[in-house]
């Protein structure tokens, strides 16, 4: 009797220490993992594989719920403002504002930054603040001067719509919303979102050359020169990839007084490292004729007056990045064709990352209790 006493308590015991190693149900498993096939999100010529994260693999279903969520304003307080608002795809998912105008009409302090190929960056927003897509995403929701909302106002919004709980159903095996799955749903979108086989991808990877033209090809030869324009250096290109973005903070000389002062202070206020004093991200240059005004305050209105503010050195400051140098030396012709090679760079995007139809759009049944 004894014996069967301790043999039940072992399999007690087993069985207790099992169920905090196995999921309880499949539903329980889908918090972390998406339901469905994954898919594999194939990189266009001239960009390298897209990086997935271990525990955000995309599937149809994911994709396809992270489009919605971006193009919806369910996520703001007042439904007025998307991801898309200040992203748009007609805009090279940006906004063409120098800042942008959020719940209200409030506005922010710096540019909104391209969307397309923002999956390879290491670090999000202008200042790295963010580690990944999936926290980037939450940003904007909870800042008062873009979506007003809090993360949970958001969440019970979605809560409160049918067709919402069916998607993420779908999508996360589970209708109990979380602020990281609609995280991870608009991350697995916007990894999507891939701009590339460009005329400059054309003709410096698939060997047309008579992709670009003669002016951007001169263009492309002084962008790559260390003793010319030496773009390359941040804006980087190499043998099989051009990301045009080297992930990291550089202080170009924007947004300085003449005293030295910084409105803004970048990179500083993340890592508190005074070096780091008015240095902003590398953005990426694809697609970046349609990305205007340019700079992270948006104070550059044109290619031209950016080719300009490098030509001049940048505004001078103690912290001025080592690669900005004073480039006057560049002839008008010179600079005419640094301008073609960037207009070279515009590729082509997905239609699948376009706004969703109106056939494909479902009324939203929300209440914000």
């Amino acid at each position: 009797m004894k014996k069967t006493y301790l043999l039940l308590l072992l399999a007690a015991a087993i069985a207790a220490i099992s169920s905090l190693l196995v999921p309880q149900s499949a539903q329980a498993q889908s918090a972390t993992h998406p339901r469905g096939m994954v898919v594999q999100i194939k990189a266009p010529l001239g960009l390298p594989p897209v990086p997935i994260p271990a525990d955000n693999p995309p599937t149809a279903e994911t994709i396809s719920l992270g489009r919605r969520l971006y193009f919806d304003p369910i996520l703001s307080a007042d439904g007025s403002v998307s991801c898309a608002t200040c992203h748009a795809p007609g805009r090279g998912f940006t906004d063409n504002k120098p800042v942008s105008n959020g719940v209200e009409g409030k506005t922010g302090s710096r540019n909104s930054p391209t969307v397309i190929n923002s999956a390879y960056s290491p670090l999000q927003f202008w200042d790295g603040r963010a580690p990944n897509l999936e926290e980037q995403a939450k940003g904007p929701i909870a800042n008062p001067v873009e979506m007003a909302y809090t993360l949970d106002g958001a969440v019970k919004a979605l809560q409160h719509d049918a067709s919402y709980r069916e998607d993420f159903q779908k999508a996360w095996g589970t209708d109990q919303i979380t602020i990281d799955l609609v995280a991870k749903s608009i991350a697995s979108f916007e990894r999507t979102v891939l701009g590339g086989n460009s005329p400059f991808d054309r003709y410096y990877y698939a060997g047309d050359k008579k992709a670009m033209s003669p002016s951007a090809v001169r263009g492309l030869k002084m962008f790559m020169d260390a003793n010319k324009g030496n773009c390359a250096a941040c804006h980087t290109v190499d043998k099989k990839y051009a990301l045009f973005s080297d992930g990291k903070f550089h202080n170009v000389g924007v947004g300085v007084d003449l005293n030295g002062n910084f409105a803004d202070t970048g990179r500083f206020a993340v890592s508190k490292n005074v070096t780091d004093t008015g240095a902003f991200r590398t953005p990426t240059l694809r697609n970046i004729a349609q990305t205007a005004p340019y700079m992270h305050d948006g104070s550059l209105k044109t290619l031209k007056d950016v080719i300009d503010h490098y030509i001049g050195g940048g505004n001078s400051n103690p912290h001025l990045d080592r690669q900005i140098k004073v480039l006057d030396f560049l002839s008008g012709q010179e600079r005419a064709d640094l301008e073609a090679f960037l207009n070279s760079l515009t590729g082509e995007l997905p239609a699948s990352v376009a706004p969703p139809l109106p056939a494909e759009k479902k009324t939203a049944q929300l209440s914000r209790k």
